[in-house]
């Protein structure tokens, strides 16, 4: 692993991240950027028929494919047997992140579980293992590879190649937009990009078909009734 490789995938990882949460600027302006870093890394994006579009644009497509409550960019809604099992799986994330002085909140507060969030810590884990390589502390080095390792594996590499068909699913179900298919395209980006990470650090993964994937239920005694949405209702 070189320096230059670690410091470009830190670089695509945070681009990515930012792609997931709703749009306060327009990071179309610099896709380009990140389309360069992606061709040096060999991982070609899907071509896209729309290169420009407003902040406006961006976020009422945003609204549009993951609507409110933007469900389709957590990782434990994609089939866990029960909300119990839903609370290990946020307990098992804040763990990784606590032992790499990851937190999560300030101005953007996400579940941990959330597409951007564990983008944003492979970001962390990447730029560290730049900084491990060209302070030449090989020991540094391999705890952050072996973290991505194990990230990926009890992860984001379990459920990003789902997430990306679900999203391409609800995309081709709505009505068509001035920025039709952009984020199922960079759903499937990211998706090529843990896929080259996987196969790098190799990492075997115990994938599940789309079709096996049920949504997780809720709690017995779910309610909506206590949430602020409602009053605007």
């Amino acid at each position: 692993m070189t320096l230059d490789l670690a410091v470009r995938r830190a670089q695509l990882y945070a681009f990515q991240a930012g792609v997931f949460l709703y749009p306060r600027h327009n990071w179309l302006d610099l896709l380009p950027e990140a389309e360069a870093i992606s061709c040096a890394l060999d991982i070609a994006l899907q071509p896209l028929h729309v290169r420009s579009g407003t902040l406006t644009e961006l976020q009422a497509e945003y609204r549009r494919l993951f609507g409110a409550s933007g469900s389709l960019c957590y990782e434990t809604e994609y089939g866990l047997p029960h909300e119990f099992r839903q609370s290990q799986e946020l307990a098992d994330l804040a763990g990784f992140y606590r032992a790499f002085g990851f937190r999560t909140g300030g101005i953007v507060r996400e579940r941990p579980d959330h597409l951007a969030v564990e983008l944003e810590f492979l970001y962390l884990l990447s730029l560290k293992e730049a900084l491990a390589i060209q302070d030449g502390n090989q020991e540094r080095v391999f705890i952050c590879q072996e973290a991505q390792r194990n990230f990926l594996r009890d992860h984001l590499g379990r459920w990003i190649g789902c997430f990306a068909k679900a999203l391409e699913r609800a995309a081709s179900g709505n009505a068509p937009s001035t920025l039709q298919g952009l984020y199922p395209a960079m759903a499937h980006w990211v998706e090529a990009f843990v896929e080259m990470e996987v196969k790098r650090l190799g990492v075997i993964l115990e994938n599940k078909s789309p079709c096996e994937v049920a949504p997780t239920p809720f709690p017995e005694d779910f309610s909506c009734q206590a949430c602020p949405a409602l009053e605007e209702v």
